[in-house]
C-alpha cells in the first residue's frame, strides 16, 4: 500500500507551509485517487476496445446506448454528484463532532430513501418504456429497433437502483478518508460489460452486453462492501422520513440537481446541433471523452480527496486552515492542467490516431475528432479548477451559489455555441469546433464567478500564491510547447505511436526541468520526498 501512497506526491501542493498536515492528507489521498481513476480509464478504454469489435456501429449497439442513457443520467444526478455534495459534507459534520451514531443513523435514513425512490422510479420507468423511448429516448428508431431499446431498458433498470446505493457508500468511505477502492468502481463496471461481451453475448448477443453492465453495477457495489463493513456501522432499519438531518441533505441536494439537470440539457442542445453536420457529433463526442481522461485523473482525484477534509474544516470553523487547503489545491491543478491542456492541444491528431485510428476510423475521423480536442484542451484548466471551487462551496454547506454560477455558464455555453457554430462556418472551418470552445469559455467564465464568490464568501484564498504559480505555470508551459511544436516538425513520417509518447515524455520532461529552474516549491517537497523514500535525505 505504500507504492499507492507514494503516488501521492506527484500531487504537488502537499508542499504548501501553511497546516502542512492537512496538505498531505490531501495530497496522499489524491495520489491513490489517481492512481485508481487512471486504473479505471485504461479498463474503461479496454471496455470501448471490446464493445466495438463486438457490436461495431451495429444498430443493436444503438438500442443499448440509448437505453442505458436512462441509468446514466440517474446516476449523474444522484450518485454521481448531487447525493456526495450534499451527505459528504452533512455526514463529515457528525464524525468530526464525535457524532457517529447520529451520522450512521443519517446514512441508514439516506439509505432507506435512495432504495425506496429508485425502486419507485425504476417501476414506474417500466411500465412506461414503450412511450418513454417512442417519445423522448428514441424518436428517430424504427418500431422493431424501438421494441429491442424497451427490453434492454427493462434489463438495466435493476442497475440505477444499484448504483444509487453504491454512491451513498461511496460517500461514507471518503467521509472517512478512503479512497483507493471507491475510485476503482468504475473499473467494476467495465469489467462486467467486458464479462458480458465476451461470456455472455455469444449466445444473448446485445443482451449479453446489457445484463453486463447490470453485473458491473452489482460489483461497483461489492468492491466496497468489505470496506464499508469494517468501519462497524450501526445500520437503522426504520425510516423517518421527517428526520432533521435527512432533510437538511435533500435541501442541499436539490440545488445540485438542478445544475446537473442544466449540465445534462447542454449535452442534448449541443447534440442537436451537433447533429446538423455529418460527422459532428462523433467528434465532439469522441474529443471530449479524451479532454476528460487527464480531467478525472487531475482534478477529480484532487477534489475527491479535498471534499472530506474541506468539509472537516468547515464543520470546526477552522477558515484558516480551509483557505489554506484550498489554496493548495488549487496550486496543485494549476501546476498539473496547464501541461496537461498544452499537450493536448499541439499533440493531438498523434493522440487521436494513435488511440482510435484502425478499422473504420479514418484519417477523416481523425481530423475530425482532433478539431473538437484542440478547443476542448484550451478549457481543460477550467474545468479542473470549477471540480475544487464547487467543492470548497459544498463544504461550506453552499450548494445553491456553484449551481446558479453553473446554470449561467450553461446558458452562456448554449448562446456561444449557436454562435461560435455560425463563426466557423463562415470562416470554413469545421462549425463542430466551436460547440467545444463554446465550452471551454463558458467553463472559463465559471471559473473566474465561483472564484470572486469563494473569495468574497471567506474574504481571502491566498491569491498571491495562486497567481504567482500560475504564471510560473504558463511560462514553463510556453517552452513546453516550443519544444512540442519543434518536435512535430522533425519528426513527421514516423509513427504516430513514436510521435505521440516521444512527444508526451519529452514535454513533460521540459515542463518540470523548467518549473524546477523557477523554483517552485511543490517540486522541491517532490524532490526531498523521492530522496527521503530512496534513504537519500542530507543532513539539515
Amino acid at each position: 500500500m505504500d507504492w499507492i501512497r507514494s503516488a501521492g506526491i506527484i500531487i504537488f501542493f502537499m508542499g504548501v507551509n501553511e497546516n502542512p498536515s492537512a496538505g498531505r492528507q490531501i495530497a496522499r489521498a489524491a495520489g491513490t485517487v489517481m492512481f485508481a481513476i487512471i486504473i479505471s480509464n485504461l479498463v474503461g478504454l479496454l471496455r470501448q476496445m471490446v464493445v466495438a469489435h463486438g457490436f461495431g456501429t451495429s444498430p443493436d449497439l444503438e438500442a443499448f446506448n440509448a437505453a442505458n442513457r436512462v441509468g446514466e443520467v440517474l446516476f449523474n444526478l444522484m450518485a454521481g454528484g448531487a447525493l456526495a455534495s450534499a451527505f459528504v459534507p452533512t455526514f463529515t459534520g457528525l464524525l468530526v463532532k464525535d457524532q457517529k451514531s447520529t451520522a450512521w443513523r443519517l446514512a441508514s435514513g439516506i439509505a432507506n430513501l435512495i432504495v425506496i425512490i429508485m425502486i419507485i422510479v425504476c417501476a414506474i420507468t417500466a411500465v412506461i418504456a414503450p412511450w418513454l423511448v417512442q417519445n423522448l429516448l428514441a424518436p428517430g428508431f424504427d418500431a422493431e429497433k424501438q421494441q429491442l431499446t424497451v427490453q434492454i431498458l427493462r434489463v438495466l433498470l435493476p442497475s440505477v437502483v444499484i448504483f444509487g446505493l453504491s454512491g451513498l457508500v461511496m460517500g461514507i468511505l471518503n467521509a472517512h478518508q478512503k479512497f483507493l477502492i471507491p475510485a476503482l468502481t468504475p473499473a467494476m463496471y467495465s469489467t462486467g460489460m467486458i464479462l458480458g461481451v465476451w461470456l455472455l453475448s455469444p449466445q444473448l448477443g446485445i443482451f449479453g452486453l446489457a445484463w453486463g453492465a447490470v453485473l458491473g453495477s452489482l460489483l461497483h457495489l461489492g468492491l466496497q462492501m468489505p470496506s464499508l463493513l469494517k468501519l462497524q456501522g450501526r445500520y437503522d432499519t426504520v425510516f423517518i422520513p421527517k428526520d432533521s438531518l435527512v432533510l437538511q441533505v435533500g435541501r442541499l441536494m436539490l440545488p445540485r440537481l438542478f445544475g446537473a439537470a442544466i449540465v445534462q440539457l447542454n449535452f442534448w442542445v449541443n447534440t442537436i446541433l451537433a447533429s446538423f453536420h455529418e460527422g459532428s457529433l462523433n467528434g465532439i463526442t469522441y474529443a471530449f471523452q479524451l479532454m476528460l481522461m487527464p480531467q478525472a485523473a487531475i482534478a477529480q482525484s484532487i477534489a475527491i480527496a479535498a471534499m472530506p477534509t474541506f468539509s472537516a474544516q468547515a464543520a470546526l470553523d477552522k477558515m484558516d486552515e480551509l483557505r489554506n487547503s484550498l489554496a493548495a489545491s488549487l496550486r496543485g491543478l494549476i501546476l498539473l492542467s496547464v501541461p496537461a491542456s498544452l499537450g493536448l492541444m499541439i499533440l493531438r491528431k498523434p493522440i487521436v490516431a494513435l488511440l482510435y485510428q484502425r478499422g473504420e476510423f479514418t484519417t477523416q475521423s481523425t481530423e475530425l475528432v482532433a478539431w473538437a480536442l484542440l478547443w476542448y484542451a484550451a478549457g481543460l484548466v477550467g474545468h479542473a479548477m470549477v471540480e475544487v471551487l464547487s467543492r470548497a462551496f459544498y463544504a461550506l454547506q453552499d450548494t445553491r451559489t456553484p449551481v446558479m454560477v453553473g446554470a449561467t455558464a450553461m446558458a452562456l455555453n448554449i448562446l456561444f455555441s449557436l454562435l461560435f457554430m455560425r463563426l466557423f462556418e463562415s470562416v470554413g472551418w469545421m462549425p463542430h469546433g466551436g460547440l467545444a470552445l463554446a465550452n471551454s469559455l463558458a467553463t472559463a467564465l465559471e471559473t473566474v464567478g465561483l472564484i470572486i464568490l469563494i473569495r468574497r464568501k471567506m474574504q481571502r484564498i491566498n491569491a498571491r500564491r495562486i497567481l504567482s504559480l500560475t504564471w510560473r505555470s504558463l511560462l514553463a508551459g510556453a517552452v513546453m510547447a516550443a519544444a512540442l511544436w519543434g518536435w512535430l516538425i522533425i519528426s513527421g513520417g514516423l509513427p504516430n505511436w513514436v510521435i505521440a509518447l516521444t512527444g508526451i515524455v519529452a514535454g513533460a520532461l521540459v515542463y518540470f526541468v523548467i518549473i524546477r529552474i523557477f523554483r517552485v516549491e511543490e517540486v522541491s517537497f517532490l524532490l526531498a520526498s523521492i530522496r527521503r523514500r530512496l534513504g537519500l535525505a542530507g543532513e539539515n
